[in-house]
């Protein structure tokens, strides 16, 4: 079994993408992934600088995403509703769910991003 996993913003490989269609580039950081069914599909560090996006999006009702706000403000979109996020907040996109996200400070957003396979037992 491996040892623990530690990753750190202060580290990551970012890569700069725009995120599903989204206002401008973001960096992301794919800092560790598993098999799907297995846990957590995938973790993302992600810096979302002011004013940039990620696009509104669908993804299957196979997994769910799970955004943790480490630091700035922004507005996400949930099915259709607005949610103020500030740092501490967590905000969980259920199974085939649409959401994006808006920069609305004037820092970096910097987020947490994990992928949960759903499971059917």
């Amino acid at each position: 079994m491996p040892g623990p996993q530690h990753y750190s913003f202060a580290t990551a490989a970012f890569a700069d993408t725009v995120a599903h269609d989204g206002n401008g580039t973001i960096r992301a950081a794919r800092v560790h992934s598993r098999a799907p069914f297995t846990g957590a599909t995938w973790v993302d560090l992600v810096e979302v600088p002011p004013g940039r996006t990620i696009g509104d999006h669908q993804h299957s009702t196979g997994d769910e995403e799970i955004y943790v706000c480490i630091e700035g403000t922004g507005t996400m979109l949930v099915d259709g509703k607005q949610l103020s996020i500030v740092p501490g907040d967590v905000v969980v996109n259920r199974p085939g769910g649409t959401h994006g996200l808006l920069n609305t400070g004037a820092q970096t957003l910097r987020l947490v991003v994990v992928d949960t396979a759903v499971r059917e037992d």
